[in-house]
């Protein structure tokens, strides 16, 4: 979390989508929940472990609150994004949201074998987009606790 100058806080969330309008839809689906927020966008696994390592351009990224992953990614799978966060010590208590069009049973077992916190499938339908998202933000950035 970040702090404002208000003294409230506004959380950092990582979404890890390469389909460039499902990034927009959750962009919007997220401001119109009203969560003060921080978006951070990347675009494939690598850019995912990048942001999170702070290498390269994201040296100085913050550590998310959460992280919305999509599984279809280039150069590195969700999964394989998964796997590296939840074994990794300084990461693996970042809540992962796997967020997939995939309604696949194997996709989803293997993304709790590798400790996802939940999975949620993408809705098509805009309105039922934004109410996902709502769902998510209120459950993960406003009825839970999150480690510090």
């Amino acid at each position: 979390m970040t702090p404002e100058s208000s003294g409230t806080y506004l959380f950092d969330i990582l979404l890890v989508e390469d389909n460039p309008g499902d990034a927009r839809l959750a962009r919007e689906a997220l401001t119109e929940n009203h969560v003060k927020h921080n978006l951070y966008h990347v675009e494939d696994g690598l850019q995912a472990l990048d942001f999170l390592h702070n290498n390269g351009i994201y040296h100085s990224s913050p550590r998310p609150d959460l992280i919305l992953l999509d599984l279809n990614l280039p150069k590195i799978n969700g999964h394989q994004v998964l796997s590296e966060i939840k074994s990794d010590e300084s990461l693996k208590k970042i809540p992962v949201v796997i967020l997939s069009i995939s309604r696949s049973e194997k996709d989803i077992e293997r993304s709790y074998e590798l400790n996802a916190n939940c999975y949620v499938t993408k809705p098509l339908d805009i309105y039922e987009f934004i109410e996902v998202f709502g769902t998510i933000q209120n459950f993960w950035l406003k009825t839970v606790k999150l480690p510090a």
